[in-house]
């Protein structure tokens, strides 16, 4: 931090960022790459001053050591100037002449990709390479660690919710509700109901899980019969001929209601009461005929008709993915809420799992290796294209530029050894041919 202030507050014209970063980074390479052209060239002119001084002092009549010296200075300066030709023929031609083979990376720029490409391709995208790296990697183990530890399990969280916020956003509301409607409710509607409700009312009917409601409906039958005497009695009362009697209708008015609330009683208290066995029967039967009977599911498949096409349900279908978007935007800002917290806790305990389960580890492993070795035995061409089109997209000098600052500096000590290497054989082979001759 201390660095990127000094070097914003010395260099405001930068542009912020990696930019500036990366202009300073090259920067650095180029001065340090004329620094050892320098030191190349000095080696060579050296080499040269040192031939002209031996060559003088040796027709001066200086003892014979003066040869090795010129013998030595020759052979360094061929050899600087051989290293150097072979150098520079790489990245432009010499001294601005086309010879043959020089200037190869700008020449051999494409060739050099597609090299490149299959090369990584072959040695690093191989399927054997791969599931041996990921296997010594043992990812389910790292992932399990780092997961079990709860500030990286928030962490994942967040970038869930992010992800999640975005993807939500993205989304057009008209377009998921399109969906929605096309994908599921059109599914819903379009699948005859009768045979599959019949089949969960039969499973139902036959565990007698119905007979808690058949309890409750005799109930709430008693409840109503025991409190409304006076609508009973009403009921009779205007049912009854207009000659009657009043004292007779209310006395038949009270023997009906006692015979309805005696009855109601019966039911409700009954398990075995014929009533409700009656309901049981009608009930069996009816989930049967919503299965097999063409009038039953004909008029459930009315019934379902009736029921989409209500305003109401119409509103609850359109409302249906506001509503959802609404909640899950909530849940996926607020940290404290049961979602993340679910996704937290689950992620941490995916993450104990992987630590001690050895069976689940080797599993999740190796459908890593498998997913990663099938990428690569199907899509590594496709992935070393990016390697190949993007050199080719390059601009042939650009890239000769960017090649040599990067590896440049490195190359000139390839001058700085052939001036050294050559001088030594220069002196060897001089020493040999005085011993010869």
């Amino acid at each position: 931090m201390e660095q990127l202030t000094a070097s914003n507050t010395s260099s405001p014209a930068r542009p912020p960022g990696g930019l500036a970063g990366g202009l300073a980074d090259d920067e650095a390479k180029q001065r340090g790459l004329r620094k050892m052209k320098l030191v190349a060239l000095s080696f060579l002119v050296g080499a040269g001053v040192v031939f002209l001084l031996a060559s003088w002092a040796q027709s001066a009549g200086w003892p014979g050591w003066v040869g090795y010296v010129r013998a030595a200075a020759e052979a360094g300066m061929v050899g600087a100037l051989a290293d150097w030709f072979a150098v520079t023929a790489l990245f432009r031609h010499p001294l601005g002449l086309r010879i043959p083979h020089t200037a190869i990376i700008p020449r051999k720029k494409d060739t050099l990709g597609r090299s490149l490409g299959d090369f990584v391709g072959s040695n690093f995208l191989a399927e054997d390479v791969v599931r041996d790296k990921l296997h010594r990697l043992d990812m389910s183990r790292r992932l399990g660690g780092w997961l079990s530890q709860p500030e990286n399990s928030e962490r994942v969280t967040a970038e869930l919710s992010t992800v999640v916020r975005g993807a939500v956003t993205v989304l057009r509301d008209e377009d998921v509700q399109a969906v929605m409607e096309q994908a599921v409710v059109r599914r819903v509607v379009d699948q005859p109901w009768g045979p599959p409700l019949g089949k969960l009312l039969g499973g139902v009917f036959s565990d007698g899980a119905h007979h808690k409601l058949v309890d409750l409906m005799c109930d709430r039958a008693y409840e109503w019969v025991r409190d409304n005497h006076q609508t009973m009695l009403r009921v009779v009362s205007d049912r009854a001929p207009t000659w009657s009697p009043k004292f007779v209708d209310e006395m038949l008015a009270d023997k009906v209601y006692g015979e309805v609330l005696a009855f109601a009683w019966a039911v409700k208290t009954d398990v075995n009461h014929p009533m409700r066995l009656a309901v049981d029967k009608f009930l069996v039967e009816f989930a049967q005929d919503l299965q097999t009977d063409p009038d039953t599911m004909a008029r459930a498949e009315q019934v379902k008709q009736q029921v989409i096409e209500h305003d109401e349900v119409q509103k609850l279908i359109g409302s249906a993915w506001a509503t959802a978007k609404e909640m899950l935007l909530t849940a996926a800002e607020d940290p404290s809420s049961e979602l993340r917290k679910r996704v937290r806790a689950g992620l941490e305990s995916l993450g104990g799992k992987l630590m001690s389960d050895d069976a689940m580890r080797s599993k999740v492993d190796g459908w890593v290796e498998g997913a990663a070795a099938y990428v690569v035995r199907n899509y590594s061409g496709e992935i070393t294209t990016i390697i190949t089109d993007t050199v080719e997209r390059w601009d042939a000098e650009e890239t000769s530029r960017k090649i040599e600052l990067q590896v440049g500096r490195d190359l000139q000590f390839i001058r700085i050894n052939g001036t050294v290497v050559g001088a030594l054989a220069g002196v060897v082979i001089y020493a040999i041919a005085q011993l010869l001759f």
